[in-house]
């Protein structure tokens, strides 16, 4: 049993490995952070003109350039590495070895996770060094926001995952976004649908609240731009929900991808 366990960590890992050299060599990935640090030097344009709100622009667009930057290649990345595998049908000789579907997918997820270190953390240095150069210091505060970020788009692969699993590159891409955006509005739907008088409107967008992930618990980034509190059990509940979201999203993941035919 031990040998079966280390056997399909060792897979794991290969994949991961794999799917993270692979996805360093997508010049995709390269262009977006051009864009993201590009976005970021906006800041700079707008701080000449705006008066006294030069450290919250800078700030504001840096972590909204992260956020957004970060989604799109956690998405792009998130299907189309399982989709090359599949329509190269490189997939074919991987599974035929003592390789389990399950293992394939977390060895793609990590392999993601990892490449959206590696490219928060090449944002990250540009962000602060903007930060710095204007206030002379570091923010802590700054920390926090994109570590939140992180969880988020570790919840937004794990959707990528899941549908690329079972649909075709373009509609995973449209599922997850969808995701993503509905995602920051599920408190909304929820009021409306309570609102709307309707039985069935209400029925349905609390199904849509409790299914969708609610993406607005990791969003700090105004209370990292004007310094606002956090509290600790807060943070640690979102990290918490995240972690159990994408537990699940995963398992129902590997179930969809365990029933598809390849042949």
């Amino acid at each position: 049993m031990m040998r079966g366990m280390n056997a399909g960590v060792s897979a794991i890992k290969a994949i991961a490995i794999n799917t993270f050299k692979e996805a360093v060599r997508n010049k995709i990935l390269y262009n977006l952070i051009f864009f993201a640090v590009l976005m970021m030097a906006v800041s700079l344009v707008l701080d000449q003109a705006t008066i006294g709100q030069r450290n919250k622009i800078i700030k504001d667009f840096g972590l909204a350039s992260i956020n957004l930057f970060g989604v799109i290649i956690a998405i792009v990345v998130g299907i189309s590495l399982v989709y090359k595998e599949i329509e190269k049908r490189t997939i074919h000789p991987l599974l035929a070895k003592p390789v389990r579907r399950s293992s394939f997918l977390f060895g793609k997820y990590l392999g993601i996770l990892l490449t959206l270190v590696i490219e928060i953390l090449l944002m990250s240095f540009f962000f602060f060094l903007l930060v710095w150069l204007y206030e002379g210091g570091f923010d802590s505060y700054l920390l926090i926001a994109i570590l939140m970020i992180f969880v988020e788009l570790s919840v937004i692969a794990a959707v990528a995952i899941f549908f690329s699993s079972f649909s075709t590159p373009v509609l995973s891409g449209m599922f997850t976004f969808s995701v993503y955006v509905i995602g920051h509005l599920t408190s909304f739907l929820k009021d409306f649908g309570a609102s709307s008088g309707s039985a069935i409107i209400k029925q349905f967008t609390h199904f849509l609240y409790y299914v969708l992930p609610n993406l607005e618990r990791f969003n700090l980034k105004t209370h990292a731009v004007y310094h606002l509190p956090i509290e600790i059990g807060q943070l640690l509940f979102s990290i918490l929900y995240g972690l159990l979201y994408i537990m699940i999203v995963m398992l129902f993941a590997v179930l969809c991808f365990e029933r598809r035919d390849f042949k």
